[in-house]
């Protein structure tokens, strides 16, 4: 299915791109509209709905902890996080997670933001995937990694209340499959650049998926390096 042949849906899927979805209002700027659509118009519903929900479990995330965020910056994070998935964004060579960062990257110097906030979202995506180090870091960051955390390991998930999780998957569905649909697509994004997962968790995507994948091991490289000792 073509992503760019959904402009037909009903009222209440609209509804559901704008507005205030479990209390936390979602970004309605120029900028966030255009992403919405930039992505909507290149990702599956899958992916989609999952960046949707990465937003909005990364601000609930930052509401119950009282942090000083830029809805917006975690917004352009979330939306852009998977991008590096789809074709249109993927490189030859490089992790998925840089490729999605880049996409962000150009996006949001072609709308003239400040630098750091460039480099804030930028550094979200590229660690997303990247356990143990986005939580220490500024919110934006931090909060990306949450709401993806939360909604493919279900990390966090008693912290937010039965009616948030209704809420929200209520406006931006998890398909019957989801999980073996995200794993899916990672791999289905990954497979023509093996030598990415190495070091990350996308290794064990190949591990499960590619039969004829070869996990790198660390200290087979470094017994193996060009230095005699």
């Amino acid at each position: 299915m073509r992503a760019g042949s959904r402009h037909g849906e009903a009222m209440e899927y609209e509804l559901a791109i704008r507005g205030e979805i479990a209390g936390i209002a979602v970004p309605d700027s120029a900028i966030a509209r255009a992403a919405t659509q930039l992505v909507r118009d290149t990702e599956d519903d899958l992916l989609y709905n999952h960046s949707r929900r990465v937003f909005l479990w990364g601000a609930l995330t930052g509401e119950r902890k009282s942090l000083k965020y830029d809805a917006e910056l975690l917004y352009l994070g979330a939306m852009f996080h998977d991008m590096g998935l789809t074709q249109a964004y993927a490189s030859p060579d490089m992790r998925f997670e840089v490729d999605g960062a880049n996409a962000a990257r150009d996006f949001m110097r072609s709308y003239g933001l400040a630098e750091r906030d460039v480099e804030d979202v930028w550094t979200a995506i590229a660690l997303h995937t990247t356990p143990g180090i986005p939580e220490h870091m500024r919110p934006t960051i931090a909060l990306v990694t949450a709401g993806v955390e939360m909604d493919v390991l279900g990390i966090a998930y008693h912290d937010f209340t039965h009616e948030q999780r209704d809420q929200v998957c209520a406006c931006h569905p998890r398909e019957a499959n989801f999980k073996e649909g995200i794993i899916a697509h990672f791999a289905e994004g990954i497979a023509a650049k093996p030598l990415t997962t190495f070091g990350n968790v996308k290794a064990d995507v190949l591990a499960l998926k590619d039969t004829n994948y070869v996990r790198q091991n660390f200290c087979a490289l470094i017994l193996g390096s060009t230095w005699p000792k």
